[in-house]
């Protein structure tokens, strides 16, 4: 290359650079429109208010508003030792050196190649002696290829959005473990409600086992009265041993959530006393900002939007820059003095027939696209109904729980009445044995209701987002 060439060839290298950072092909995006109505349509439970936006919103540790140290201890090993929770963090990670990987293809590669060979030359005459020469070369090498239409740019920006995604994913993950954890550890609790109340309705049917055989003593009462209250406490003996099941399952579940072994873990009983705590639901506009799943459903669509750049970018040329330089010698030569080599180049490579391919590759990123859209309003739309589903569970239990307490207390007063009468004469042990039965079903539902009020007040904070937004994601 002479020197007129060279002075040629430098400015046109720095135009291409500068034009492989200006230009992009493919579409601008934007987030898909969704719209919001201004309020959830389900009353919220009596006490309760709609809050604004930012109105008391969940923040950090949702769980520790149950006021539960046992709970908290729990839900603070989830994050450390659940393995879905790991395989998560993993992906994350992955998806953060995917990043990496494709920010590296906006800067040059430069690669050196040094080499010492041996030959052997014959004499060629009378200047030319035979013998050993040894060569030396050291090569280095600069390639770069140009980003002219945005191709690894939006490489780049593809991989950060599905790194955010990944991100969003790993907090849904946590979210839905930590609720799943809450969910499990409050039925566990309404089992050792029921098992305490077995516990007292067995103890009560021994002393109702007592005054019967007593009176049968007495010739008051028959066998049959007693072979009434012997079946009666045997039956309740049997409901309490079943319960055993339920709560081995439930405390082993906890036990794997939180990365452990089940053999060895326990829970000790404790009965459920709390009651849910109110939880601000917001309005439905912000739950596009808080709910971990809806930020993934949009950051994939932003990737899938980067794809189409991509395919379309395809459609033009690629330009390759490359420069070299290096020293060639002989041994002997190396050490009197260098002999440099350079070069520069650039190269230009344009398909020209593929039947099509690129062109369905853009048709396959667009609709692939359609597709990620569509999921995301899916997402959206089924956030909207969970949210509802437990605002009307809650404000449904609540009224059921305080109808049922009226029916517990009712019952009690049965069968009060009728262990008076028995006791008087005035009625059958069958009497007794029905209020009996009255009151411990009734007891039990109203456990029942109260263990299902947590678990949906747990499932609401979950449809919330449990107080994460998207300014929790990582910076693109």
């Amino acid at each position: 290359m002479t020197p007129s060439n060279r002075n040629l060839f430098a400015p046109g290298l720095a135009a291409l650079v500068f034009c492989s950072t200006a230009c992009m092909v493919g579409p601008r995006y934007r987030r898909p429109s969704m719209p919001a109505p201004p309020a959830y349509g389900e009353a919220l439970p009596e006490g309760w208010k709609q809050a604004q936006p930012t109105d008391g919103v969940l923040r950090g540790k949702w769980w520790e508003a149950y006021r539960d140290t046992t709970l908290n201890a729990l839900e603070d090993q989830v994050v450390i030792s659940n393995q879905n929770v790991l395989a998560a963090e993993a992906q994350y990670r992955a998806a953060q050196a995917a990043v990496r990987v494709a920010r590296a293809g906006l800067f040059p590669s430069i690669d050196a190649s040094p080499s010492v060979t041996g030959a052997r030359t014959p004499s060629l005459g009378n200047n030319v002696s035979s013998g050993v020469h040894g060569v030396f070369t050291l090569p280095v090498e600069v390639t770069y290829a140009a980003d002219l239409w945005g191709s690894i740019r939006r490489t780049v920006a593809a991989n950060t959005a599905v790194a955010q995604a990944t991100a969003a994913q790993l907090e849904d993950v946590r979210l839905l473990f930590h609720s799943e954890l809450a969910s499990d550890y409050f039925q566990l609790r309404g089992l050792d409600s029921d098992s305490q109340l077995l516990q007292d309705t067995s103890s009560s049917y021994e002393q109702f086992l007592k005054l019967t055989k007593d009176r049968y003593d007495s010739g008051v009462a028959s066998m049959g009265d007693v072979a009434q209250a012997q079946a009666q406490l045997e039956t309740t003996r049997a409901q309490l041993t079943d319960l055993g099941v339920q709560r081995a399952q439930f405390v082993h579940a906890v036990s794997v959530l939180i990365g452990k072994a089940p053999a060895g873990f326990s829970i000790p009983p404790s009965p459920l006393n709390s009651i849910p705590p109110v939880t601000p639901a917001g309005v439905p506009s912000a739950l596009l900002e808080r709910r971990p799943d809806i930020a993934a459903a949009e950051r994939q669509v932003a990737a899938a939007n980067e794809q189409i750049g991509i395919a379309k970018a395809a459609l033009y040329p690629a330009v390759t820059l490359s420069a070299g330089a290096g020293d060639e010698s002989t041994i002997v030569r190396l050490l009197a003095g260098p002999g440099y080599i350079w070069s520069l180049g650039a190269q230009l490579s344009q398909n020209l027939f593929d039947k099509g391919k690129r062109r369905a590759q853009v048709s396959l990123t667009e609709a692939q696209y359609q597709g990620t859209v569509a999921n995301y309003r899916q997402t959206v739309l089924s956030a909207f109904q969970q949210v509802e589903d437990e605002l009307a569970a809650l404000r449904i239990l609540a009224d059921e729980s305080a109808i049922q307490d009226r029916a517990v207390a009712a019952a009690e007063e049965s069968l009060k009445i009728s262990t008076s009468q028995y006791e008087g004469g005035v009625t059958s042990y069958l009497q007794v044995i029905t209020s009996q039965t009255i009151s411990q079903d009734n007891q039990r539902a109203a456990v029942n209701i109260q263990t299902r009020r947590m678990v949906a007040s747990v499932a609401l904070i979950q449809a919330l987002g449990g107080g994460w937004d998207v300014s929790q994601l990582p910076p693109g």
